[in-house]
């Protein structure tokens, strides 16, 4: 007879706090205490009206962690425009509640790890808010936080007041390195003082805010004018090319696995930036680069884009992607991994659960 597994949401005060990171990160140390580890998403969000992201993100956790067909869910629903208006208009009468408890029932495992949607209150109007989902399923909740500014107290104080007990700790996540001694030795003793144990506190990582190629050129539109077969390519930083070429060979060497942005009709700086740690070209202006720089790209395995942006428009886009896009590579999972070895505590966690690990050492 199958057992029902204890569960535990993973829920985020705001939206990119690291929740997929942290279902990763999590899981992998669980795994390695001989804990058998199953993951579902009750609720999806489309991500520019396309469903089949969330599904293909669901996918790579799912390989990332060697998890068996049965050791997965998908989401019940998805959180769209649609969906909201047929809720609303009682077009849409599931008892999501039961939907739920059946979502949940017959997995074989010793803990299924459930992820929530953006923050506490998301998915209220079908009941599965976060605390809906808790108490759904009896599921601990631990709290991901990523750290912007001090009001990051008053959120996880919030959380404490919505969730009560159910809450068993917090990772704060993405603290810059200025403020890693506040963190450690003012904000984290004052959350356990308030009986909010802090699980984990990880440094702000560049190559977990980075995004690939492809990611850049589907936001931007891009026409792709060489090296399609590099999009998966990791982008860390940005620079902008607008200076004279003397000028920009200094400021791109300070750079790593850049996106450039210049202009088409800067031959000059376009070389510059290929001959460096560039790891995409993103020409504006309508003007299309010489054949002598699509022929040292292509033998740089560097790809360029061509987009129908101004230069500010294209900085924006590419500067918020940065930090607002999901895990999608190995390297990145490889690191969040080591990070969670390093900086969270997974005996205490398991301690909170309950759980006891299959193996010794």
């Amino acid at each position: 007879m199958t057992r029902l597994a204890k569960c535990l949401l993973i829920s985020s005060t705001q939206a990119y706090s690291g929740k997929s990171a942290t279902v990763l990160g999590v899981t992998h140390q669980l795994q390695q205490k001989g804990i058998e580890v199953a993951y579902g998403k009750p609720m999806g969000k489309y991500i520019n009206g396309d469903a089949d992201v969330v599904q293909k993100d669901i996918q790579f956790i799912a390989q990332s962690l060697s998890l068996r067909e049965k050791q997965v869910r998908s989401p019940l629903l998805y959180l769209q425009e649609d969906t909201i208006k047929k809720r609303m208009k009682g077009q849409d009468t599931t008892d999501y509640a039961q939907a739920l408890q059946a979502y949940t029932r017959d997995i074989s495992s010793d803990l299924t790890l459930l992820e929530g949607l953006g923050n506490l209150v998301e998915g209220q109007l079908f009941g599965l808010s976060t605390k809906q989902i808790a108490d759904i399923t009896d599921a601990a909740v631990l709290l991901v936080a990523r750290y912007d500014t001090l009001d990051l107290v008053d959120d996880v104080l919030a959380a404490k007041s919505l969730l009560g007990k159910r809450l068993i700790g917090t990772l704060i996540n993405q603290i810059p390195p200025e403020t890693e001694a506040l963190v450690t030795q003012e904000i984290a003793p004052f959350l356990e003082s308030q009986e909010i144990p802090v699980l984990g506190m990880l440094p702000k990582n560049t190559l977990l805010q980075s995004v690939n190629v492809r990611e850049l050129a589907n936001r931007l539109n891009a026409k792709v004018l060489c090296r399609p077969d590099r999009l998966d390519l990791l982008v860390q930083s940005l620079s902008i090319g607008a200076m004279n070429v003397n000028s920009a060979l200094e400021y791109f060497r300070k750079g790593k696995n850049m996106a450039v942005i210049t202009g088409g009709d800067r031959s000059d700086l376009q070389m510059a930036a290929l001959e460096t740690s560039t790891h995409c070209l993103i020409l504006t202006g309508h003007v299309p680069p010489q054949d002598f720089i699509i022929s040292r790209a292509e033998d740089l395995e560097i790809p360029i884009l061509s987009v129908n942006l101004d230069t500010l428009s294209t900085v924006e886009i590419v500067d918020y992607a940065f930090g607002h896009v999901r895990l999608q590579e190995p390297i990145q999972v490889d690191c969040i991994q080591e990070l969670m070895a390093k900086r969270f505590d997974t005996e205490r966690l398991m301690k909170q659960l309950g759980l006891e690990p299959a193996i010794v050492g």
